[in-house]
């Protein structure tokens, strides 16, 4: 998009006042982000729960982390970052 096609003359007007001729990134407002899988209607996030809820149970019944990495085809650091997860888990 070219800036003069969007924005108001005054406003463009404006930020020439502090750069010309270079691209600049405009982010997104904060309460526009959505949580990763959020809006997915493909169930990603629910498989990744389902997924993970599974982990930290094989792991509480003494599966190391070394199998279930081989297991979950992950690092063996994935799965110690799920297993020590801040998340609260739902029961199954």
């Amino acid at each position: 998009m070219k800036a003069h096609e969007i924005l108001p003359k005054e406003l463009l007007d404006a930020i020439q006042e502090y750069i010309q001729g270079e691209t600049i990134y405009i982010p997104k407002r904060a309460n526009s982000y959505q949580k990763w899988g959020g809006i997915c209607s493909g169930g990603s996030r629910q498989y990744l729960d389902k997924r993970n809820q599974e982990i930290r149970k094989a792991f509480r019944s003494g599966k190391s982390m070394e199998e279930l990495a081989r297991v979950y085809h992950l690092s063996t650091e994935s799965i110690k970052k799920i297993i020590y997860a801040k998340k609260k888990e739902k029961l199954l």
